[in-house]
């Protein structure tokens, strides 16, 4: 059965990554919008889609009616919830981008809107069509650890991939982004949301932009790093950037829409200093979760990691289970037994395969061979504890759900 999908946001996640997943699956890419026409046409040429079907904005493309079965939104974090509006009351089937929203009312705007529409809305928690959090998953199923008591949660976002993304990349102020948390960590919260398998009920938290301000800046640093002398600054953008593929994240954030790569470092926002006082979400914090039942659970998020990766230990009265992400590994202690064993999971493709796994899953079920991953109404409660998470930072004071 063949599925036409409508893409609307055109950048890394919505071209880059869902729409080349889904024409790789058989899908066809029917329309697009974005309103970069460099980048438009240069997607459009790599999709198989017609200029007259590339559009500046959604309302060109909603206007015309129903021309796809399904619709990707990729959009800014900002421009999520009225394309998915206009989506759903016109029936289509919905692939958000994370975050859903950045005002927590509208999360039951959407919820209402997708009970009234014979639509639906996925939310793109990869996470948990990930092969080895699935994983993870199985070995709750099995008891083996017995009734989850306590979950120990590392998202170690990367120096670089921090100053990549939150310094000078889309999520750097908030707003118009969503708060670093829920930007970047509602994957995290959303599978201790799964693990616990009950719902949240406190949720407290400290943070703070503890470096990359005017201040930390060293001596001699200049406001572009094509133009610093400063030779030690893990932060210069030339030794993040060049020598790295230009057809491959990050580069390709860089030179999206036929740019160069000198010419972003030159003029654009990832050749800026990262002292340079344009951004102002949180660089490192940690959150307190307590869930019905008694489970609890901390997440400690942070820029100042050596690496790119979650690790993670789920413990219970009999047993403990710990994990590496990126290495797919899995370590599991079994107290009745005295045993130990480690093991391996695949972790080919973007987010450990979890990007392919959501693609696929969703298409099976545009076909009617499955049901919906990550549907809305399981994926509102990472984002209730994301803000309240954030609510609970700034003023000093524990939430209760």
């Amino acid at each position: 059965m063949s599925i036409r999908v409508a893409v609307i946001g055109c950048g890394n996640r919505g071209a880059d990554v869902y729409g080349t997943h889904l024409q790789s699956l058989g899908a066809q890419i029917v329309a697009l919008v974005d309103p970069r026409a460099g980048r438009l046409a240069e997607v459009g040429a790599r999709l198989d889609v017609p200029a007259h079907a590339c559009h500046a904005h959604w309302d060109d493309l909603f206007a015309l009616g129903r021309v796809a079965d399904a619709v990707v939104i990729a959009t800014p974090d900002h421009q999520h919830v009225e394309p998915c509006l206009r989506a759903l009351d016109l029936g289509y089937h919905v692939l958000l981008e994370k975050p859903i929203c950045l005002d927590e009312a509208e999360l039951d705007h959407l919820l209402r809107a997708e009970a009234e529409s014979a639509g639906t809305v996925t939310v793109c928690h990869v996470l948990r069509s990930t092969p080895i959090f699935k994983e993870v998953r199985g070995v709750l199923d099995a008891g083996v650890l017995g009734p989850l008591i306590g979950i120990t949660w590392s998202e170690n976002v990367g120096w670089w991939h921090y100053a990549h993304s939150y310094v000078r990349g889309n999520w750097r102020a908030s707003p118009p982004a969503a708060p670093f948390l829920l930007a970047k960590a509602c994957h995290d919260l959303d599978l201790l949301r799964w693990y616990a398998g009950s719902p949240p009920v406190t949720v407290g938290s400290v943070g703070g932009l503890h470096h990359f301000r005017p201040e930390q800046a060293p001596a001699g640093a200049q406001g572009r790093c094509v133009e610093c002398p400063v030779a030690d600054c893990p932060y210069d953008a030339r030794t993040i950037y060049l020598g790295r593929p230009t057809d491959v994240w990050p580069v390709t954030v860089l030179v999206a829409g036929g740019g160069t790569l000198a010419d972003a470092l030159a003029d654009g926002p990832y050749g800026e200093c990262v002292y340079a006082g344009h951004n102002t979400v949180v660089d490192h914090q940690a959150v307190t979760l307590g869930f019905a039942g008694g489970l609890t659970a901390q997440l400690t998020v942070s820029a100042f990691t050596h690496d790119i990766s979650r690790t993670f230990k789920l413990v219970g009265p009999y047993g403990e289970l710990r994990g590496h992400m990126e290495r797919g590994e899995l370590e599991l202690h079994d107290f009745r037994t005295g045993t130990a064993r480690t093991w391996h999971v695949p972790t080919d493709g973007n987010h450990g395969g979890g990007d392919f796994g959501l693609v696929r899953t969703w298409l099976s079920a545009l076909r009617g061979e499955g049901g919906w991953p990550s549907p809305l109404s399981v994926s509102v409660d990472s984002h209730r504890m994301a803000f309240a998470a954030e609510r609970a930072r700034l003023t000093g004071v524990a939430e209760t759900l």
